[in-house]
């Protein structure tokens, strides 16, 4: 793809930009950070197969779950020494151990990040960081206590190349004036997981209860609302939501069907954010819209719709390439990077390996933990209450 004019015309990515894991090879002290899972569900799992394939970076010293059948799932992605551990208290009581990962179900979260900092350890928790704003404005109050310790949140796309782009794309105003962010994280299915014991229900399928989880907006819009946070360098200030138990009439307490609007009155912006069980056309949808142009997103590759005014700085007359040698797919979009992104696990454990190794502070940390967790309980307070939600000065973070 010949695109070397459409990136001159673009802000030039940032020298700390990442870029895949060949990136970090001899940059850090040669160290090996010892490791523990905690949670070993399908993120959790997921996450110990990326750990598995960085054994210059981390050892699994030790997985942790309440469910046996977890921890066996489990065995493929772990060394053979590790520990299987069914109280996570005896893990943070390892002195071995450097760092946790934390993929519990979202209520757990605030309690064992609480402990684990207190114990002395790097955290790595999974999104969103916890199960509500008063919990959120408590850890970051703790975790401002321990600054030498290391707490990164799994925002993975603060380390996506595509993502960083992008961000440098709206903040150079390549996008123009923005006013219009429309988001989707859409599935035609009920989110349930098969329980081979009807005791293990709430355990396995947390998601769907109130008392565990977040719903939709914590589960899967919190990845955009919190991009939108971190590219834009703002917060919403009001916040609109509906939604109900619309398709799946089984038995779950939170929503399969959501709407948020989101208004961000410094940037004169209105997001909107929804999900549904119920359709998967749209799928993942991103479109950030700009007076200059746009930006259409997947989780690894984007594209970039110019304006007509644009189109014409550009060089791109009728849909095809002038003498910038830009190349425009057959709908219009100029492909953003030449290569699809990795899955962004990998760029987030780099950045934990680098923040533990060198005290750099993550680009996803408590602070933006904080404001992303604070975000999606004002979400699903106005979609379960229909009550607009407005953004407080305590919670500035």
């Amino acid at each position: 793809m010949h695109r070397r004019s459409f990136v001159k015309h673009t802000a030039l990515l940032g020298s700390g930009l990442l870029v895949g894991n060949e990136v970090f090879a001899g940059l850090y002290a040669d160290q090996v950070i010892n490791v523990a899972m905690i949670g070993c569900g399908d993120r959790g799992k997921g996450v110990l197969s990326v750990i598995k394939s960085m054994p210059a970076k981390y050892k699994i010293v030790a997985y942790c779950d309440l469910l046996d059948f977890r921890l066996k799932e489990s065995e493929k992605y772990v060394p053979a020494g590790a520990k299987a551990i069914k109280d996570y208290q005896k893990v943070l009581a390892d002195k071995s151990i450097d760092a946790v990962f934390i993929a519990t179900p979202l209520s757990e979260h605030f309690k064992i990040a609480k402990d684990a900092v207190l114990a002395g350890k790097h955290v790595y928790v999974e999104k969103t960081m916890t199960y509500n704003i008063e919990q959120a404005l408590a850890l970051k109050k703790l975790v401002k206590q321990h600054p030498k310790q290391v707490f990164q949140v799994g925002y993975q796309y603060r380390y996506s190349p595509l993502y960083f782009k992008v961000k440098d794309m709206i903040q150079s105003g390549y996008l123009g004036k923005v006013t219009q962010i429309d988001c989707r994280w859409d599935r035609n299915g009920n989110w349930r997981r098969a329980v081979p014991d009807p005791s293990l229900e709430r355990k396995i399928n947390w998601r769907m209860y109130k008392e565990y989880s977040g719903g939709l907006a914590a589960e899967l819009l919190s990845h955009q609302i919190d991009f939108i946070n971190w590219a834009f360098e703002t917060q919403p200030d009001e916040i609109m939501g509906s939604g109900g138990i619309d398709v799946f009439k089984d038995g779950r307490e939170t929503y399969d069907n959501i709407q948020a609007i989101l208004r961000y009155n410094e940037k004169g912006m209105i997001g909107n954010f929804g999900a549904t069980c119920g359709n998967a056309h749209d799928g993942y949808l991103f479109k950030i819209k700009g007076t200059k142009g746009s930006v259409s997103l997947l989780t690894n590759t984007g594209l970039f719709y110019p304006e007509e005014t644009t189109k014409k700085e550009l060089g791109i007359v009728d849909g095809v390439t002038g003498a910038t040698k830009i190349v425009v797919n057959k709908d219009g979009g100029i492909p953003i990077l030449d290569k699809p992104t990795i899955d962004g696990t990998n760029y987030a454990l780099d950045e934990f390996y680098k923040s533990i190794t060198t005290g750099k502070e993550p680009a996803s940390n408590i602070n933006t933990g904080t404001q992303a967790a604070i975000c999606v309980g004002m979400c699903n307070e106005a979609i379960y209450s229909g009550e607009k939600q407005v953004w407080k000065p305590t919670y500035s973070v």
